[in-house]
């Protein structure tokens, strides 16, 4: 369902970083080209070399990292990926992208690609509902970004609330809607016509 297509998933650290590996072996699945870029906290929770056993691709963290083939990495991946996700995506990654702060490899590539951007957040109610979390999540959603808003649970810190990340399978869900998108007006043709006038038409 996904073939030809390159995924760009973005992992931050949040204690559902380890829920991400399920999500990019379901889009692999679905026979997805998947490109991990974690966050430095991200690595805390779950290794690179999980997300590489998973892709067959090398899982990229540094922006200076020179173990791979000479390409300026944040634009490349920019201008491949058809579509990028960062699940989970914490408050601090949010208010990142919300004010084009680029400084690890994540957010520089995101502020770069053309791309559509979906974004699962995962936090502390607390953070949830912070009013500045939703007024960054505001601008997001001005900025053509799409958010998969949490759901109500159990948290890592004990509490029960919003903020715990989205199914894996309804990020999918997502995911498969917005390539479909893509398709629906694919080889259309559209004749455009003006209604008829009410005024006299001008000689020139």
């Amino acid at each position: 369902m996904l073939t030809g297509k390159t995924i760009v998933l973005g992992v931050t650290g949040g204690i559902a970083a380890y829920k991400s590996a399920n999500l990019a072996s379901m889009l692999i699945k679905l026979h997805a080209d998947v490109h991990v870029i974690m966050t430095q906290n991200a690595t805390k929770f779950i290794t690179p070399m999980t997300f590489e056993t998973l892709t067959n691709n090398k899982c990229i963290v540094d922006t200076f990292d020179r173990n791979f083939s000479f390409d300026v990495k944040h634009v490349s991946l920019a201008k491949r990926g058809d579509l990028f996700v960062v699940a989970p995506c914490t408050a601090n990654v949010i208010g990142k992208l919300a004010h084009g702060i680029c400084d690890d490899m994540l957010t520089t590539t995101m502020l770069a690609t053309r791309a559509p951007k979906l974004i699962a957040p995962a936090m502390n109610t607390g953070m949830w509902e912070n009013p500045i979390l939703q007024d960054n999540l505001v601008k997001l959603k001005g900025y053509g970004y799409h958010i998969i808003d949490p759901i109500i649970g159990r948290l890592a810190c004990g509490d029960t609330g919003t903020g715990k990340m989205n199914s894996e399978e309804v990020i999918v869900e997502h995911i498969l809607t917005f390539m479909a998108k893509e398709h629906d007006l694919k080889g259309k043709r559209f004749l455009i016509t003006a209604g008829p006038t009410q005024e006299s038409i001008d000689p020139v």
